[in-house]
This record gives C-alpha cells, sequence and structure tokens, in this order.
C-alpha cells in the first residue's frame, strides 16, 4: 500500500474526523469561555474586590519606581509579575468550572433523550408452569 493512500485511509477513518470537528469546536467554544471570563465575570470580580486589577500587581526587581507593569516592561525593567499569575489562575479555576457546568448540563439533557429499554414481558409464573405440567402429564 503506498504512503498516499495509507495516509488517506488515515484521514477518513471516523475517529479522526471525529477528533477534528471536536477541535474546531472545542475552539469556538473556547472563545465563547475566554468572553465570558474576560468580559463578564473579571468586571464582576473587580468590582467585589475593590476595583483590583490583578494583571497590575508586580514587583520590580532592580531600581526604579514604575506605575504600572506596561510602563515598567516598555522602560526594560526586570520585573515579578506575580498578578498576571494570579489572574491566569483565576481564568483556569473559572474557564474549568464553566466547562463541568455545560458538560454536566449536556449529559443530563443526554440523559433525557435516552429512551428506557422496553421491560421484557414477565414470563409465567411458577404456579403457571407447574399447572402446564400437571395438565401435560394428565393427557399422557
Amino acid at each position: 500500500m503506498g504512503f498516499i493512500s495509507e495516509f488517506k485511509e488515515f484521514a477518513m477513518k471516523g475517529n479522526v474526523m471525529d477528533m477534528a470537528v471536536g477541535v474546531i469546536i472545542g475552539g469556538a467554544f473556547g472563545k465563547i469561555i475566554s468572553s465570558l471570563v474576560e468580559d463578564i465575570l473579571m468586571p464582576i470580580i473587580s468590582i467585589c474586590t475593590g476595583g483590583i486589577s490583578f494583571t497590575d500587581l508586580f514587583v520590580v526587581l532592580g531600581d526604579g519606581s514604575f506605575k504600572t507593569l506596561a510602563e515598567a516592561k516598555e522602560a526594560g525593567a526586570a520585573v515579578f509579575a506575580y498578578g498576571q499569575f494570579i489572574q491566569n489562575i483565576l481564568d483556569f479555576v473559572i474557564i474549568a468550572f464553566c466547562i463541568f457546568i455545560m458538560i454536566k448540563a449536556m449529559n443530563k439533557l443526554k440523559r433525557k433523550k435516552e429512551e428506557p429499554a422496553p421491560e421484557a414481558p414477565a414470563g409465567p409464573t411458577q404456579e403457571e408452569l407447574l399447572a402446564e405440567i400437571r395438565d401435560l402429564l394428565k393427557q399422557k
């Protein structure tokens, strides 16, 4: 089998196509969740923390005094930008929680759509079987 035909067979397998669709949808979903975090949740958290922006928390590791992290970076100062790290942790926790809630809701909807298996017809009771055997024995 040639290299091209092997690749074609691999690329056209169902699980590869499913994975490709998952990656595309995951990228789009990631944008939605990022917007939820940045545009909706973080402003609320900022209000609750008194307007503190975690991304602006930093320590200059040398001489100089700067009002903002951008100003310090522009000046080429060595900075310990611990606020950005805190912000990234918060973003991760919020994104993970949102994805957890979405998957939980999707699983709940999926379970509702699945129809319960039909019940097996009730078989004859022990008494009915014994009566049938008795009737067969009487016939002989």
